[in-house]
């Protein structure tokens, strides 16, 4: 009978929900008097009690389905207001808590508290859950008239005893039942203010302790040859010269090599529990992170959108594993640390998941407020692991002052929000990068950009809603596998009459030595077998003496994040060109070479259109991009088919689409050149989520890793083959090993 009921109730709802269908008798659901567990089942006839319209702000935080649920949200659009979610089977239901993500079953020490919606959680997992301001159901956003609560055992009434007291969970505490609430209306505003305005500790120095943690004030300050010992192998170092021979009695002005860098991989893969693991001899293959997730929580947040960035968490702290840590910060008008650095230990991650689900959305957008506070947390944690980066996610403008140092109103400066020591041009520091996700078509996409490039972190445009987790999928897969760090790359000039014009690397830093004779190049960090290209030009001479000439010699200096030694490879490698009395028919031009000169004339001439974009002159802009096109068509690598060529062009007559007019230019043309400019000047893969299909063309800049992790996102989301897809700054095809 209540079984028909409910079916009832959910047709005239019209409505394609998860619902537990009570189908036994309370007494039957009982656990019987041996057991250790106290069962707690506060029943209400919840017909009554469901919304019409279920918004999405509150959905579990699990990325994948308990194994024998079928309850999985399909795709969520653009134009999604609400995110629906498809029949369950009501047994599953009961066995695993939406909110810790573990098994639910009565008899393993842990109380189940039934709220009058007839969802089941843990009564601990609830009741945190309640405590950081959610009186509302996790998993359909039931508005609760009652809700469970915890109080100290002495303020139990009549001098009562804890049930159980052997077998009870490690806190002291006795567990109330349900509280009614004063006002069945949840006060949204008052709910955000307790968050926000919750006294804080001065300095951020409560992060966990790590596990054998060794804090030392000496530097490693010796180099070990990369071939002897080393734990995680070695860069891979090849140079390409423009042309293989320059005929003696020539000079060659602006001669291009190019250097190619390749990071080791690693060891490790992930389980089937999304945990990375490791073969015997390298069970450190990898170093540990510490994360800083700075979210926008703002008002316009409300609804899907805030569904999806709980979801996207929740997919990086199941992710994230037990020697990494992980801190929140959430802002609104104000910011809050939501906790301190943590490691991500069962214990840690259910408590990450508790806290993350309990955001709710209101208030205006302080982003300088959120960024200040999570570079403090970075800046004044005791322990550090070798690994330390902010992840930023807004979606809309900064509706709060930013000054500038002298005070004065203007602009946005929020370089001078970031602490030297975490800015890459700040000297001697700790260079935390701030990869900054703008969400939708609101952000500003022109702060979000320049906060990333101050930090040397990447910038990516989240247009679609439903790409977000695959976009923090795609960031978290190169964070959980950086092999090398403070990678310095130094060329000298072998040949004594041999002068660097020009060495292009992006935005890395570059520097040439005042006799032109050498240069470095500071790349930093590399994720698993993530490359490198750089171009070097130099003045080659005349030279009647030798058939060959030796130009630049290339070395690579980089810290082993596990063992902290500076490893260098010594031997040097050594570019040489043939130098003959006469070269018959038009010498051959390096495919390699030719390829990255294309990749960085394309750059070029994004960023040239950018800048005649924000002067207004969007025809100029354009005009720009269709030169660069109709040039890189006319390279040899274009006339013999080369898929990167393919590619570019197809970014550029993207960009132009994006640029046909000041509306579409505004919505979404600036953050898509931005997303753009930042993957091409670091090299490294970018979320760009627009509808083009991307599938036919491999990758370059996204690693294996990165590229496992969004295959993970996808399709441990949803239970059916994605729809959707995860446009990066730029598709190429894999490089051709040099012949």
């Amino acid at each position: 009978m209540m079984a028909s009921k409910w079916r009832k109730a959910k047709l005239a709802l019209g409505l394609n929900m998860c619902l537990y269908v009570p189908h036994q008798k309370l007494e039957d659901s009982l656990p019987s008097s041996s057991s250790t567990t106290s069962f707690i089942k506060h029943h209400h006839d919840a017909a009554a009690n469901v919304p019409s319209r279920f918004s999405s702000d509150s959905v579990p935080l699990s990325p994948v389905s308990p194994p024998g649920n079928e309850c999985r949200p399909t795709t969520p659009t653009p134009s999604s207001s609400e995110l629906r979610v498809s029949k369950s089977s009501p047994k599953s239901s009961k066995r695993t808590c939406s909110i810790c993500l573990t098994a639910m079953k009565p008899g393993q020490g842990h109380a189940i508290f039934m709220a009058e919606c007839s969802h089941s959680f843990h009564f601990h997992c609830i009741t945190s859950n309640v405590k950081h301001g959610n009186q509302i159901c996790p998993v359909c956003r039931a508005k609760w008239k009652e809700i469970p609560f915890q109080c100290p055992a002495s303020d139990l009434p009549n001098g009562r005893s804890r049930i159980n007291p052997t077998d009870w969970p490690r806190d002291d505490t006795w567990m109330t039942i349900v509280r009614r609430l004063a006002s069945s209306r949840l006060d949204s505003t008052r709910q955000i203010s307790s968050l926000f305005h919750a006294s804080e500790p001065g300095t951020f120095d409560d992060d966990e302790v790590l596990d054998q943690q060794v804090e030392s004030t000496e530097e490693h300050i010796f180099v070990k040859d990369a071939s002897k010992n080393n734990s995680i192998g070695a860069i891979e170092v090849k140079t390409y010269p423009e042309v293989s021979a320059v005929p003696r009695a020539t000079c060659h002005n602006n001669f291009a090599i190019l250097i190619h860098l390749k990071a080791p991989h690693t060891s490790g893969r992930l389980d089937s529990r999304n945990q990375m693991i490791f073969s015997p001899t390298t069970q450190n293959s990898r170093a540990p992170v510490d994360l800083v997730t700075v979210l926008d929580v703002s008002g316009s947040m409300a609804g899907t959108k805030l569904a999806l960035l709980k979801r996207a968490m929740g997919f990086v702290i199941q992710h994230l594993g037990p020697s990494d840590r992980l801190s929140v910060i959430a802002f609104s008008s104000t910011a809050r640390r939501l906790f301190p650095l943590c490691r991500m230990t069962e214990t840690g991650r259910q408590e990450a998941l508790q806290a993350v689900n309990s955001l709710t959305s209101n208030g205006g957008t302080n982003i300088a407020e959120g960024l200040r506070k999570g570079a403090k947390v970075i800046v004044d944690r005791k322990w550090k692991n070798p690994v330390g980066s902010i992840v930023l996610l807004s979606d809309g403008q900064d509706t709060y002052t930013v000054t500038s140092p002298s005070g004065a109103r203007s602009r946005k400066d929020y370089k001078s929000l970031l602490p030297i020591s975490i800015q890459r041009d700040g000297g001697a520091g700790i260079h935390i990068p701030v990869h900054a996700f703008g969400f939708g078509a609101d952000h500003d996409a022109a702060s979000m950009h320049s906060i990333s490039e101050i930090s040397g972190g990447t910038y990516s445009f989240i247009e679609a809603e439903g790409v977000i987790q695959d976009a923090f999928a795609q960031c978290i897969g190169g964070l959980l596998s950086v092999v090398v760090q403070e990678t310095c790359v130094q060329v000298e000039c072998v040949h004594p009459n041999l002068l660097i014009n020009l060495i292009k690397a992006g935005s890395y830093r570059t520097s040439i030595t005042a006799g032109a004779k050498a240069g470095s190049i500071d790349v930093g960090d590399l994720y698993a077998e993530e490359e490198r290209d750089f171009l070097v030009t130099v003045n080659v001479p005349v030279d009647e003496s030798s058939d060959e000439m030796s130009l630049l010699k290339v070395r690579c200096i980089y810290r082993d994040p596990i063992s902290k030694e500076m490893v260098s490879l010594e031997e040097a490698n050594e570019v040489k060109i043939q130098r003959p009395t006469i070269i018959i028919g038009q010498p051959v031009v390096s495919m390699e070479v030719d390829r990255q000169r294309n990749r960085l004339r394309a750059a070029e001439a994004m960023a040239e259109a950018r800048a005649a974009a924000e002067h207004g002159d969007l025809s100029g802009a354009v005009s720009l991009l269709e030169s660069c096109r109709r040039a890189l068509s006319e390279t040899i690598c274009a006339q013999a088919g080369d898929r990167l060529c393919v590619a570019l062009c197809a970014e550029l007559k993207e960009m132009q689409e994006r640029m046909a007019n000041r509306c579409v230019y505004e919505s979404s043309g600036r953050a898509y050149v931005l997303s753009g400019l930042s993957s091409h000047s670091w090299q490294r893969a970018t979320a760009r989520g627009d509808s083009t299909d991307s599938t036919s063309l491999v990758q370059a800049y996204q690693t294996p890793t990165m590229t496992d992790m969004v295959t993970r996102s996808q399709t441990m989301f949803f239970g059916n083959p994605p729809q959707r897809k995860l446009r990066q700054a730029q598709s190429f095809p894999v490089r051709p090993e040099p012949r």
